[in-house]
């Protein structure tokens, strides 16, 4: 058996070229999502970058999450920090199974997907090199402080989120401020749904990103 079969998440993978500079975004889903469903966002965002997409282990009315919930809102905290754990070792295990590199991951979350982004970057802050999370709600609050002051997030909220609200947004951001993470915010005029403008001002993030990553190399 090989090491890609021993992989705990379904999911797919995208062989990244000379172009992406070793990049890999691990794409994360929303509520009812797959692992195909942000590939076309990652080749937007960072063309010539690796794709790592798992599917989410959990089914919410038979549509996959990447942990439970109580209530809109109301995370099973338990649950939370047993499949943030699993997304880590998937993480982990891929960066061996595909080669890729462990220092140049970036995670890519939408809605439920962000809100899992948010817990590894909360409770294992080594893991993603950046982050670009897309209406992300606070998973929890730490017990302790962790060490974020390496870590590029953008968080691009929506104006009128019936799901996330501003001060929900705001919350986040203080949290990962307070660890040290340079955190950029940008606010969509609509409401939960990506719009263009999220896809446009990620687009230009993570090429900047890029090419001060590539500039701090040499």
């Amino acid at each position: 058996m090989n090491r890609k079969s021993k992989l705990s998440f379904e999911h797919r993978f995208v062989g990244g070229d000379r172009a992406g500079d070793g990049l890999t975004l691990l794409l994360l889903h929303g509520t009812g999502g797959d692992e195909s469903d942000l590939i076309p966002l990652g080749q937007t965002l960072a063309p010539g970058a690796a794709l790592l997409s798992p599917r989410g282990r959990v089914l919410e009315n038979g549509m996959p999450r990447f942990f439970r919930r109580l209530a809109e809102g109301i995370f099973d905290q338990h649950d939370l920090k047993v499949q943030t754990d699993a997304l880590v070792q998937f993480t982990e295990s891929s960066s061996q199974a595909y080669e890729i590199r462990p220092d140049r991951i970036v995670a890519v979350g939408y809605s439920n997907g962000a809100n899992i982004a948010s817990s590894v970057l909360l409770a294992h802050p080594k893991v993603f090199a950046a982050a670009v999370l897309f209406r992300p709600m606070v998973p929890f609050i730490p017990a302790n402080t962790p060490n974020l002051e390496r870590v590029n997030v953008l968080v691009a909220a929506g104006r009128s989120d019936r799901i996330v609200s501003s001060q929900e947004t705001q919350r986040l951001v203080q949290l990962f401020e307070n660890a040290g993470a340079t955190v950029t915010t940008v606010w969509h005029n609509g409401g939960h749904e990506l719009g263009q403008d999220d896809v446009d001002a990620a687009t230009n993030w993570l090429t900047d990103w890029r090419a001060r990553l590539l500039s701090a190399a040499g």
